[in-house]
């Protein structure tokens, strides 16, 4: 299993490429951020300076979508971003939530969503597409690589994901939920006559390593007011229909509203109607015995990547935990002598 960490791009820049060189330095393999442009500073800067000033970790959005940046613009600064540092980029993707909704936009559609990912794989990897009735090529661009992979919650993306994907993204822990995912998007990678074995499967969702339960919570609560943003989405397409697992839907009846001025903030005060077991459920909290214990069981799933979410206020200590005593865990043994 492979680890990220996915940041805010919050003002002083300089703390966020300072957050993803301590990632590198206690051996994370990925830092993803945020790419919402309203409301943080621009991730794509950010992400220059992160790569210079680190040797190994890919970086990338988790998530952009198609809406906010013209596709070939997006495919661009990847290309230029793997010129220029070595192909160390990642995509992920979906329909947009904040970064759209904050301008009084929606969701891209999925046909949209379809068609950018073509689009920004081609010329991202160095290779020609069509786009608006023309044959488009980076003239500047060799042997670029870049792996698109799709956040995906309901029925049809699920399906999208398996049919398109180099990845799929689910920004939630929680055990039950992510095997109905993973094998839903794993059926519709062999509907379409691809290997299912052969897609990174990334978990997101915050990691934060402590005792005190109730503190713990509360500064990760605003994670289940985010992915409700997404199953209240759902909801409104499919109703009760049993499309997908109650265990995503059931908690949003409190949902009031919410105010993306606060989003991924600890303390969102628009994140109280998501109960406790929620929070347990969808994020990863607790001793480093019940990290391991929880990641074990997304190992055995098919997750590839666990990337975890520092939006709280044990940042430095989580990264440590995790370099010294959880990830070892995970990771492949290899000995020096047989």
């Amino acid at each position: 299993m492979e680890f990220g960490v996915v940041l805010q791009c919050n003002p002083p820049a300089a703390r966020t490429v300072a957050l993803a060189k301590r990632a590198e330095e206690h051996g994370f393999d990925y830092v993803w951020t945020f790419d919402s442009h309203l409301l943080w500073q621009e991730p794509y800067v950010i992400y220059s300076q992160i790569l210079a000033e680190t040797r190994t970790v890919k970086v990338g959005p988790m998530v952009t979508n198609p809406a906010t940046r013209d596709w070939t613009v997006t495919a661009s600064i990847f290309a230029t971003l793997n010129q220029m540092y070595g192909n160390r980029t990642v995509c992920g993707i979906g329909r947009g939530d904040s970064a759209v909704r904050v301008t009084n936009g929606a969701p891209a559609t999925l046909k949209t969503l379809r068609e950018s990912i073509h689009v920004i794989r081609e010329l991202a990897n160095s290779r020609p597409v069509d786009y608006k009735g023309a044959t488009l090529q980076f003239p500047w661009s060799q042997g670029s690589e870049l792996e698109l992979w799709v956040a995906a919650y309901g029925p049809l993306a699920l399906k999208l994901a398996g049919e398109v994907g180099d990845g799929f993204i689910l920004q939630l822990a929680d055990v039950d939920i992510a095997e109905w995912m993973i094998q839903s998007v794993r059926q519709a990678a062999a509907n379409a006559g691809r290997d299912p074995q052969a897609l990174e499967f990334c978990v997101a969702a915050p990691m934060y390593v402590g005792e005190d339960w109730g503190h713990m919570r509360d500064q990760c609560r605003w994670f289940g007011g985010m992915v409700g943003n997404h199953v209240a989405d759902i909801v409104a397409k499919y109703g009760d229909s049993g499309a997908v697992p109650r265990a995503l839907t059931d908690y949003i009846a409190g949902r009031e509203g919410y105010d993306y001025n606060e989003h991924g903030q600890a303390g969102n005060i628009h994140t109280a109607f998501v109960p406790d077991e929620i929070v347990d459920r969808f994020c990863v909290l607790g001793s480093a015995e019940e990290h391991i214990g929880k990641l074990k069981q997304l190992k055995e799933l098919g997750v590839t990547q666990f990337a975890g979410y520092l939006q709280h206020d044990n940042k430095e200590e989580t990264l440590r935990v995790y370099g010294e005593t959880i990830m070892p865990a995970l990771r492949e043994h290899v000995v020096a002598k047989a």
